[in-house]
């Protein structure tokens, strides 16, 4: 989207076009039951709403849905599940969203979300060289941030560092729900990829990977505390400040 913006540079104001990152809400709707908002750029809401769902461990599979209707309402994505499937609206209400917008932070929070995911079969084996090279790969598929240099991204990579797939929006975990969306819907071996971020990496990142067996998630920027704490916990692999040829290992 283009505004018209002032800029002030070497001591002059000037008055030009400037192209934003595209921000609406879209509700989710399960079964006629509305559970979340997400505020996020407007493209690949179906993979989007997938991710959410399986990441936030609402559903178990996607096999559970009948349908996704993104037509009938805008900014409404209206979930229809299959007849045999059997939700506890109560407990989602109860538990779940209350802190999903603003951070589930805590230790007692990580133990109750580690009950929730699975545990880990296989942690991937990666060479320094693929790591080093995935940001500025995920950076080469970014076109919306050439448009507005304020969008984040995530990626799918394969052990051998092949971009399987990119995704942005302006918020971080709506990025990571993406991707994650479309790995699942085209039968991706989560087991064998990684995911790469574009900035931070928080606590819900992890949890969102580990959801579908991810098992090691690399950021070009920092790591929270709760996400070192929650990859030492799960036996997660964790890089950051992957840039300019170096990056850490957390774990």
């Amino acid at each position: 989207m283009s505004y018209e913006v002032q800029r002030y540079a070497a001591g002059e104001w000037t008055t030009l076009p400037d192209e934003v990152a595209d921000e609406e809400p879209l509700q989710i709707t399960l079964d006629g039951c509305p559970i979340a908002v997400l505020m996020r750029t407007r493209g690949a809401d179906a993979e989007l709403v997938a991710g959410f769902l399986i990441t936030e461990g609402i559903l178990e599979s996607l096999e559970q849905v009948r349908r996704v209707d993104l037509e009938q309402k805008k900014n409404h994505a209206l979930v229809f599940l299959k007849d045999d499937v059997v939700v506890d609206f109560a407990r989602l209400q109860r538990n779940l969203y209350s802190a999903s917008s603003c951070g589930i932070c805590g230790k007692a929070s990580i133990e109750a979300i580690c009950q929730l995911v699975p545990s880990l079969d296989k942690v991937i084996q990666l060479a320094p060289e693929v790591i080093i090279a995935a940001p500025d790969r995920l950076r080469q598929a970014q076109g919306l941030f050439d448009q507005t240099g304020g969008i984040h991204a995530a990626g799918l990579f394969t052990v051998s560092g092949a971009l399987l797939v990119a995704k942005e929006d302006v918020g971080r975990h709506n990025a990571v729900d993406k991707v994650i969306g479309w790995g699942l819907e085209h039968g991706v071996n989560m087991e064998e990829v990684f995911l790469q971020v574009s900035g931070r990496v928080s606590f819900e990142i992890m949890q969102k990977a580990l959801m579908v067996k991810i098992s090691t998630v690399s950021a070009i920027s920092a790591p929270s505390s709760l996400a070192i704490d929650f990859a030492k916990d799960t036996g997660m692999q964790l890089f950051g400040f992957v840039r300019k040829g170096r990056f850490n290992r957390y774990h």
